[in-house]
């Protein structure tokens, strides 16, 4: 089992080591629930079906039960406009799995969303409704605001302590969302977000290339780059001039995977990534070095493998773009995000209501 609290950010060292409209009080941790209750969160994104269950603990909470899986539910999109059959197979049958679990856990209260794939796909509700009859789980389309407000709930705990602005981000598979917040109160404030439309899945297949060739694929990057560049420009303008202790905390496949090859782990491990704080420097230097290899290469290497090596190098291109604009010396890492967000909302309003 797993246990979210609020453990302090842990720094790695340098060797290895849009909307103004929203600002929102995030809520504070609930008080007391009934004993032995479980809840649920299931996150389906444009590449990833994610599920978490736990239960209410004194400053926090404990996970009982845990499921992940890639669906590329988004593959394709872009050209089609449709999820694709395929994909949709896919994602019912990773959230079969989900609902079997949810049965075992006896689950007593749960929230299920959908993103960025099912926001822009024309057969978005209806894939909704037969995940529904399928599966029992009734997912719930989300706005990109309420996706970064969601993420910023489930990991602004690891924000480094500071008194400069921070800001918070989601690389996903289909848009990537930019949260500038104030942490100035008891709880983080939401001053200003954007929502891109380039996440790991969208960016990589706006670029077709000969992936052989080392010219294209330097080629390629930088016409990645130029696209995100261009989609965070109002952002960027929106962004406070003052530089001086900027923080920084990013959630997202993208992020752990380059923080784990910065620690050169031989396999994932969470508790060595969850709450890491990396110099940026050694991200760019691992983002480019990954830009530059074959997709054999990217590979062969430690918690990439096959599954992620065709779509890192977009994330590598989004992280990049980020720091772009908020040039930081130091990124906190995440592996939490919009599923902790949701937990954290349902025991705030259960715990109210109890």
């Amino acid at each position: 089992m797993a246990y979210y609290g609020s453990p302090s950010p842990r720094s790695s060292g340098a060797n290895g080591e849009g909307g103004r409209a929203m600002a929102a009080q995030l809520p504070h941790s609930a008080g007391r629930w009934p004993p032995r209750k479980a809840y649920a969160a299931i996150d389906l994104g444009t590449n990833n079906c994610r599920l978490l269950i736990a239960k209410p603990s004194a400053d926090g909470f404990v996970v009982v039960d845990a499921f992940s899986r890639i669906v590329r539910l988004g593959e394709g999109l872009a050209t089609s406009g449709q999820l694709s059959d395929a994909a949709i197979d896919r994602a019912i049958a990773a959230l079969s799995v989900c609902s079997d679990k949810l049965r075992r856990r006896h689950v007593t209260l749960a929230r299920s969303v959908a993103t960025e794939a099912c926001r822009r796909a024309s057969n978005g509700a209806a894939f909704i409704e037969r995940v529904y009859k399928e599966t029992g789980i009734a997912l719930d389309i989300i706005s990109a605001e309420e996706e970064a407000r969601l993420a910023v709930l489930g990991c602004h705990i690891l924000l480094e302590p500071g008194d400069g602005p921070a800001l918070i981000f989601d690389i996903g598979g289909g848009s990537t969302e930019l949260v500038l917040v104030d942490t100035e109160g008891p709880a983080p404030r939401i001053v200003d977000w954007q929502s891109a439309p380039w996440g790991v899945v969208s960016l990589t297949e706006s670029e077709a290339f000969d992936s052989a060739d080392p010219e294209a694929r330097i080629a390629a990057y930088a016409r990645m780059r130029a696209r995100v560049t261009d989609a965070f420009q109002t952002f960027a303008e929106r962004l406070p001039k003052r530089r001086d202790g900027v923080r920084l905390l990013g959630t997202s496949g993208t992020v752990t995977t380059l923080a784990s090859l910065h620690l050169e782990l031989p396999r994932y491990d969470r508790q060595a990534i969850d709450g890491l704080i990396v110099p940026s420097a050694s991200m760019r230097d691992i983002a480019m070095r990954l830009s530059a290899m074959s997709i054999d290469e990217r590979q062969e290497l430690p918690c990439i493998g096959q599954e992620r090596a065709d779509l890192v190098v977009a994330g590598c291109a989004i992280l990049e773009c980020i720091l772009d604009i908020w040039p930081a010396e130091r990124l906190g890492v995440a592996d939490r995000g919009i599923r902790e967000g949701i937990l954290r909302a349902l025991m705030e309003r259960d715990g109210r209501a109890a």
